[in-house]
């Protein structure tokens, strides 16, 4: 690998800065959440998805948003409910009397980033309407394929399985997700400041007055983007992403390990992670960094393993802890 140079350290430089300033912003609508923030800003580095797990009002939508408002991106929302129907996401033909023809109509998924609000409130059929959009960055309606804009990332926030009317996410969709992040209630401080901030005349519909600007740009972006896939990785820590997700895949708490598309996620968001921490270089303290949001939703826990309290996080934590770190 040839040495950066000059010019290419600054502009990878300016780059980091810029996206450092989006979570900057983010913070003046969203209080706390920085693990759920920080994610975002890797899997927009990795042109990945997220989907982001939580009770209602923790601010999973006001985060996308806030992450909307910061970036000069087209965005549009979703509101999925059990009524959905797909063409309601990627668009339809539709009938002009004048013309005496058929043309397309663009649904929300022609967007930058697109936030899929409770995803898991409507039926597998439309929920895998976003399959071909999320993977291929594309929609095929009638036989036709039609290219999305570029960057594209689906957000989606889901809420716990276990609340009544949500439909689990098909095992193929989950995979397409980069990320599962996990967006928990505030502690008692942050909850606080929340308030305070209501208080205070705080609206979260109206991000531009709660001073959020946006910091950067699609070609800001993409020199981010270039700069991370620069990222050295050695053959070392190479063969301890394999070796953590082929662990995965003898647990004996598991029906289903991590394949190795899920081994090539972990690889991106680590080189993400490194770089967004200043290095030109992966370690593997950047490959556990990043470990459980990468891989806790490409696993299943067999249903004994289940019953006695087992998670996925407990899982892939007790797996970091017995494969040998590289040094």
């Amino acid at each position: 690998m040839s040495a950066p140079t000059p010019e290419s350290t600054e502009s990878s430089d300016r780059a980091r800065s810029s996206l450092e300033a989006v979570r900057t912003e983010i913070a003046k609508a969203v209080v706390g959440q920085d693990p759920a923030v920080t994610g975002l800003v890797v899997a927009l580095l990795c042109r990945g998805h997220v989907l982001l797990e939580g009770v209602p009002g923790v601010a999973k939508t006001l985060l996308v948003r806030a992450l909307a408002a910061s970036l000069e991106l087209d965005t549009k929302r979703v509101q999925f409910t059990p009524d959905l129907m797909p063409s309601d996401v990627t668009g339809s033909l539709v009938y002009d009397a004048r013309t005496a023809e058929f043309s397309f109509q663009p649904g929300p998924v022609f967007t930058n980033l697109l936030l899929a609000d409770e995803i898991n409130r409507t039926p597998p059929k439309t929920q895998s309407s976003l399959l071909e959009a999320m993977e291929e960055r594309q929609v095929t309606v009638d036989g036709t394929p039609r290219r999305l804009p570029d960057p594209f990332l689906v957000a989606a926030t889901q809420n716990p399985v276990e609340y009544e009317g949500t439909y689990p996410l098909p095992e193929a969709q989950l995979d397409r997700f980069l990320l599962k992040l996990t967006v928990p209630l505030p502690s008692r401080e942050d909850e606080i400041n929340v308030l305070s901030r209501h208080a205070e005349g705080f609206n979260p519909h109206d991000l531009h007055a709660a001073g959020v600007r946006p910091v950067t740009d699609p070609a800001g972006l993409e020199t981010a983007r270039a700069a991370v896939a620069k990222t050295a990785v050695s053959d070392e820590v190479v063969g301890y992403v394999v070796d953590i997700c082929r662990a995965t895949r003898e647990s004996p708490s598991l029906t289903l390990g991590v394949s190795p598309r899920g081994a090539t996620a972990l690889l991106s968001t680590a080189r993400a992670w490194a770089w967004l921490t200043g290095r030109d270089y992966v370690i593997p303290d950047d490959v556990k960094a990043l470990a459980l949001p990468t891989l806790r939703h490409r696993i299943q826990l067999r249903p004994e393993a289940e019953m006695e309290g087992v998670t996925s996080d407990s899982v892939i934590t007790a797996i970091l802890a017995h494969v040998p770190v590289p040094r």
